[in-house]
């Protein structure tokens, strides 16, 4: 099965009135970074905060030019969802999605809010496409994928030509893979136009079906997945899409969940930014160097915004460790009055911030005067916290570096 360019550019007029032409922004600070010129395609200002609405909405309107009226069921923890909610309230059609039960609440009121009937069922996303399938079943509705569909594949790679659209001359666009939608659309859609440009996708390192099937030359499933970018933590990539992934990407590289979060903090702290962390990989890419891009056009493709505020404490956390901003020390010190201030005073000194201190009185091998201190502290970067513990034990203290 293929697509050809007809099939993207019915798909991007379709969608032209229903979305938003999202910016394509050159950033001076990760041009800076890189040695290329960087441009950010900001689909995490897209409606419903992520491109999945495009799949959705081409698959939907296809539908209706059909004359195919019927309710749709879709299954998904976020994104999807609130894609195939909007687009079925706009077209009038009555949609059930049906969510894990683990599915946070925000997401549920979300996709409550674009008009559709939520269920949740299962404890995982296995579960709730079981009873997707079971409801279209007995309803005789239509089940719309979330990504192994041509139409929705279609969708996904308007954003391929609407990138063309704004910078003709690119030389990489790198787009996030989990399940292999968007990669395969805007893979087959820019090279259809400009088989020059070079398609590569980016997946974390513990959801790398994708990458491994490229590998291979066929679809391989892994075992469970383990990833903070959940947008992308796909065991089971598709049936349709690997082969199209396959004929027309250039390569797809794997980031750490380091990468990933250093990657969002970034964009927040340089850029003003909110990026959940499946859209965050792209640059995570670029900026661990995994793929060249010295003196090239690159278009890294945030697909989407839609992060959980309490999760974004986190990802902050892991990013500060990444850049080395944060330091745990532990450190074992004699159980009698002043010893913490001593101590303290001379990771002022050092010019460490503290943030926390805890004492742990029953670690193995204490003697019966002896404490465990941890203290977490803000540092200006790895020299500065080399710098830290290097004062730390100068003062004679047992110290272990924690990061």
């Amino acid at each position: 099965m293929d697509l050809s360019l007809r099939d993207f550019e019915l798909a991007a007029e379709r969608l032209k009135p229903i979305l938003h032409h999202t910016e394509l922004d050159l950033s001076s600070t990760f041009s800076r970074m890189c040695g290329g010129q960087i441009y950010l395609k900001c689909e995490n200002r897209q409606k419903t905060g992520s491109f999945k609405i495009r799949g959705a909405s081409n698959k939907i309107a296809a539908m209706v030019e059909r004359g195919e009226r019927c309710r749709v069921v879709a299954s998904s923890a976020g994104n999807h969802a609130q894609g195939v909610a909007y687009s079925s309230s706009r077209f009038g059609l009555p949609a059930t999605i049906v969510m894990p039960k683990a599915a946070p609440i925000a997401k549920v009121q979300a996709t409550e809010g674009y008009g559709a009937k939520v269920v949740l069922a299962g404890s995982c996303y296995d579960e709730a496409y079981a009873e997707a399938l079971r409801i279209c079943e007995e309803e005789g509705a239509t089940f719309l994928h979330p990504y192994d569909d041509l139409e929705v594949i279609a969708g996904q790679g308007s954003l391929g030509l609407e990138i063309l659209s704004d910078l003709p001359y690119a030389d990489m666009i790198i787009v996030p893979a989990g399940g292999g939608g968007l990669l395969a659309g805007v893979a087959a859609a820019v090279k259809h136009v400009n088989p020059r440009i070079q398609v590569c996708g980016v997946q974390a390192e513990g959801a790398s079906a994708i990458a491994q099937s490229f590998r291979a030359g066929e679809r391989v499933c892994t075992g469970p997945v383990s990833t903070i970018a959940d947008g992308i933590a796909v065991a089971a990539p598709g049936e349709i899409t690997i082969p199209l992934i396959n004929q027309y990407a250039d390569d797809v590289v794997t980031v750490s969940e380091q990468e990933i979060a250093n990657a969002i903090l970034l964009l927040m702290e340089r850029c003003k930014q909110v990026v959940e962390p499946a859209g965050a990989t792209p640059l995570a890419a670029v900026l661990a160097g995994k793929l060249d891009v010295k003196d090239k056009r690159v278009v890294c493709l945030l697909s989407g915004g839609n992060i959980d505020v309490s999760f974004i404490q986190s990802i902050i956390e892991m990013g500060l460790v990444a850049r080395h901003r944060r330091i745990k020390l532990c450190i074992r010190v004699l159980d009698r009055p002043g010893t913490l201030v001593q101590m303290l005073n001379v990771l002022s000194g050092a010019g460490a911030n503290i943030l926390s201190i805890q004492h742990d009185k029953l670690s193995a091998g204490l003697k019966p005067n002896e404490t465990t201190v941890y203290i977490a502290c803000e540092v200006g970067g790895k020299e500065h916290g080399d710098a830290v513990a290097a004062a730390v034990r100068k003062a004679g203290y047992n110290l272990v570096v924690e990061e």
